[in-house]
């Protein structure tokens, strides 16, 4: 990934980097990996620096070695010696509290220090990996600091971590609080999914391939499933996930992001409000569900206890810090509609839930059905056959399914795939997924971070949602079983429409019988 950024970008501008809850598992799992990775690949100034704050006792020596063991660990690929060395002597500590006014004067102070010893030019950025509590606080603290001030070309910015927002209120005053302090063009709402190769590479598919765009509407799309899927459940994450549900944590930053860049139109240019706008456009035509539609639109669940290949797996209301007795989903299913020209009568089914048999997140297109007149009397067992799928994660890549006549004297129907995968064409990428977000926010480019009113418009859609389902206890929780593929209802809200959800991984095996020759068998392995 590094290696083609630099062939194809700039250098950033000299700067420092703040990371707000530095002692925290952003900061060692992510974030330095994904700098160590952007120093290897040469797109880190020289002139560039680190200081973590946070509130616990530590020096600066003492975060250099804790964060020098911690690399050992978390690198995606060991870090050679001599950056590490490098990347080490640019990395500082203070030690504060949030919103204690004095612990700001010390940043300050430091900031000053690492400015005159690594020349970074007034430059910085503040990465908030805190709590959501504390997004305004900071925010608040560093204005009355005088450390987002933008004077004499220098340049001052603020990565948001998500959840922005509990709902579509919140969100709001949450923009306000921001604005009062910084310029919209200064706050980088950030979406990790977004850092993900096949996530950027769905706009290269679509508007750089003369055969996807023109199929690529309501005249050869039948619908569109989005799935992000996880086989964990919250683990020591209860108390958190207790205030959050799949609901607010998953739906209106992740799959939003995922819809919006699907179902997008083409936008004039790749300049980053060019293509905020046309995502924005679409998240405000998403048709907004009637209260008394919710039930019928949306599915919540949450996992009980099951067993899996001799391993007792706890259902969520025995994990850790959470109620015996609790409401909170853990897995939500949703239908919705695009009230637009391109998309008018295209359901677009998202789902996504913890404690699932299989970790992945995809998007898939299914293509409408040819009229099968020709093949009427021929042994065809899905005529749904034309479907693209989008591989975000964990195999990164897309695959396309097609029909193929199996070899013989009888006319039989076979389902065969071409893939793209990236470890196998590019090579395997050692990415965090964090290196793109960061070096987009060091050379001022925002295409992949989510403007205020991305924000809100995605809140809006799910607010009578939330406010149904607080109305409403869910009355048989839980109500699928872990390791599972999520509760009855949500098979329902797709045979309603006459639909199914697919099966994850089915196009990793031939669709005809076990007897197909060896030289159809192999057109599913993929094709260059």
């Amino acid at each position: 990934m590094t290696e083609t950024l630099h062939e194809q970008g700039q250098q950033p501008s000299p700067c420092v980097m703040v990371i707000f809850g530095a002692s925290g598992d952003l900061t060692k799992r992510k974030l330095i990996p994904a700098l160590c990775n952007l120093a290897k690949g040469r797109l880190l100034s020289p002139q560039f620096a680190v200081i973590g704050f946070s509130f616990d006792s530590l020096t600066t020596e003492a975060f250099r070695a804790q964060l020098s063991k911690d690399i050992k660990e978390f690198a995606p690929e060991p870090v050679d010696s001599k950056l590490w060395d490098w990347f080490l002597e640019r990395i500082y500590y203070v030690q504060g509290d949030f919103q204690d006014s004095a612990a700001y004067e010390k940043l300050k102070l430091q900031m000053a220090a690492v400015e005159k010893t690594h020349a970074t030019q007034g430059n910085r950025f503040f990465y908030l990996a805190v709590s959501p509590k504390f997004f305004a606080p900071v925010a608040k603290q560093l204005g009355q600091a005088g450390l987002t001030q933008e004077v004499e070309g220098k340049w001052t910015r603020v990565i948001v971590e998500k959840p922005f927002g509990r709902d579509l209120d919140s969100a709001k005053e949450l923009n306000r609080e921001l604005k009062k302090i910084l310029d919209e063009q200064q706050i980088y709402r950030i979406d990790h999914y977004l850092g993900k190769e096949t996530v950027q590479n769905l706009m290269v598919f679509r508007f750089a391939n003369a055969i996807a765009e023109p199929l690529w509407n309501r005249n050869f799309i039948d619908s569109v499933q989005i799935t992000a899927a996880e086989t964990v459940g919250v683990e020591q994450r209860g108390g958190f996930y207790e205030t959050a549900g799949a609901l607010r944590d998953m739906v209106p930053n992740h799959l939003f992001q995922l819809l919006s860049l699907t179902a997008m139109e083409p936008p004039i240019s790749f300049d980053a409000d060019a293509v905020r706008d046309k995502q924005a456009e679409i998240l405000h035509a998403v048709q907004v569900p009637n209260p008394e539609d919710v039930d019928s639109t949306a599915v919540r669940g949450q996992y009980g206890d099951s067993v899996a290949e001799g391993e007792r797996l706890l259902g969520y209301r025995n994990e850790p810090k959470v109620s015996p007795t609790s409401n909170t989903e853990t897995y939500v299913a949703l239908k919705l509609q695009i009230d637009n020209w391109r998309w008018a009568g295209v359901p677009f089914y998202l789902r996504t839930g913890k404690r699932l048999p299989r970790r992945t997140t995809e998007i898939a297109i299914q293509f409408r059905r040819s009229p099968f007149v020709l093949f009427r009397k021929t042994k065809i067992a899905d005529l749904q056959t034309n479907r693209l799928v989008i591989h975000i994660q964990p195999d990164e890549g897309i695959s396309l399914r097609f029909g193929a006549k199996v070899p013989g004297p009888v006319m039989q129907l076979g389902l065969v795939n071409m893939e793209f995968d990236y470890a196998r064409d590019f090579g395997r990428s050692h990415s965090t997924g964090y290196e793109r977000l960061l070096y987009d926010c060091m050379i001022g480019d925002a295409t992949l971070f989510q403007r205020a009113d991305m924000v809100e418009a995605g809140w809006r859609v799910i607010q009578p949602v939330l406010d149904a389902w607080k109305a409403t206890p869910a009355a048989r929780f839980p109500n699928y079983a872990a390791n599972t593929w999520g509760p009855a209802e949500a098979d329902e809200l797709l045979a309603r429409d006459g639909r199914t959800w697919r099966t994850i991984g089915e196009e990793r095996t031939p669709s005809a019988p076990s007897e197909l020759p060896e030289t159809l068998a192999r057109a599913t392995a993929g094709v260059k």
